[in-house]
């Protein structure tokens, strides 16, 4: 018996570029969606040429004729190239010969950038009542700062994560990932997914508008709720936590350790580890929101403890006794960790120019439905024939004129 995916069947138009939408359409073809990422013609998603790091050339290929960055691997595996030329009045038409077959679509352009095409919400929802649509912008279709283009380092600064990130007195720090675009593209596949379960229900689509601004805001969690409990606005605290001590990074005797003690008993048992365990007792810090209110003292007798032994005898003794704690590692470490090995978070797929081409593996686990890696992220316009002879039954005549035209690539 054949295996199905969660997203059998769902089609979705991905007009998008960059990271956010892109990793959005990336979730959907993880999930089993056919995902056609449209891409200008002769120039594709500005991310192919973000490097280097460029991937190798598979054996037989020179560097130049595989010339793929690493950055573009990152959020397009599983999804089928297709070129357009969208500012030609018949590239439009095709687009939107495509949306009546599609169940789903992704855009990232400014607010009302794609309606001189005719492919905005408005244009597209009546020709297909059904549709999906995903609109990622910086800051939203409305209010006073909708025109302004976003990327995620403004974000993460006027979203107030930089404000909460980085050593006290020292500089605000953004975080070393595109966080905000990685995040914003989760909402949206999240979203996108509820809007379909409504779609199935009703045969209604609608229109989803997703800001990365909203995305950094709704995302500083715990941060956000402190300063709505208090009026106080954070302060950066380095690697240590505003809500719960010990909790941060501690040099040991040979190297670092993340020790984070989440309960009362946690604090107990490393005290006892550490051979210590008047510090446990001590009035001052028997309970989480004391030992928060006295961290000034608390915290310098844990360094103090921490630096008498080496990481991994600490790793080794916590570990023992269920005290949360690890080490702090560099990527290679991160990939030969025997427990990443061990949940598959590396994946190798068959590429045309690249050969056997490795990536991070999606870390949805489902026991019925398990996530199926059909194909290495697409070279630009690798699939326009197929996709068009796949969703539009198109015959190779009118293939042949539309390529001759360079309507499509």
């Amino acid at each position: 018996m054949s295996i199905t995916t969660p997203l059998q069947g769902i089609k979705v138009l991905d007009l998008s570029r960059i990271l956010a939408g892109p990793w959005a359409g990336q979730m959907l073809a993880d999930l089993g969606a056919d995902v056609i990422k449209v891409e200008r013609p002769g120039v594709g998603d500005d991310t192919r040429t973000w490097g280097p790091p460029y991937m190798p050339a598979a054996v037989g290929f020179e560097a130049e004729e595989a010339y793929e960055a690493a950055y573009f691997q990152t959020a397009n595996r599983g999804k089928r190239s297709l070129c357009v030329d969208m500012s030609s009045s018949r590239g439009q038409l095709l687009i939107k010969q495509l949306v009546t077959k599609a169940d789903v679509l992704i855009e990232n352009f400014k607010v009302g950038g794609l309606a001189k095409y005719g492919l905005d919400f408005d244009s597209l929802i009546a020709i297909n009542p059904r549709l999906v649509y995903c609109s990622i912008t910086g800051f939203g279709q409305y209010g006073p700062d909708k025109d302004r283009a976003g990327y995620d380092f403004m974000i993460q600064a006027m979203g107030g994560l930089m404000s909460v990130t980085g050593s006290e007195g020292g500089e605000p720090m953004k975080v070393g990932v595109a966080v905000v675009d990685v995040m914003a593209g989760l909402y949206a596949s999240n979203a996108i997914q509820g809007a379909l379960i409504h779609q199935l229900r009703t045969g209604e689509g609608q229109h989803i508008d997703l800001a990365l601004l909203d995305v950094q805001v709704a995302t500083l969690a715990n941060q956000a709720m402190n300063y709505i409990a208090t009026h106080k606005n954070p302060k950066r605290l380095g690697n240590a936590h505003p809500n719960i001590v010990p909790y941060q990074a501690f040099a040991t005797f040979d190297g670092h350790l993340i020790l984070a003690v989440g309960n009362d008993g946690q604090f107990q048992r490393f005290c006892e580890v550490a051979g210590d365990v008047q510090i446990a007792s001590n009035s001052l810090y028997t309970s989480n929101s004391l030992r928060v209110a006295n961290r000034l003292t608390l915290v310098p007798k844990v360094a103090y403890l921490m630096e008498q032994h080496t990481t991994q005898w600490w790793l080794d003794a916590l570990n023992k006794v269920s005290v949360p704690c690890g080490p702090i590692c560099t990527l290679d470490q991160v990939f030969e960790n025997p427990q990443i090995k061990a949940r598959g978070m590396k994946i190798s797929l068959e590429h045309q120019k690249l050969g056997s081409v490795e990536s991070v593996a999606n870390p949805i686990k489902l026991s019925a439905t398990p996530l199926q890696y059909k194909q290495a992220p697409p070279m630009l316009g690798e699939h326009t024939q197929v996709v068009l002879s796949d969703w539009l039954a198109m015959e190779h005549s009118e293939y042949s004129d539309l390529l001759s035209t360079n309507i499509i690539a």
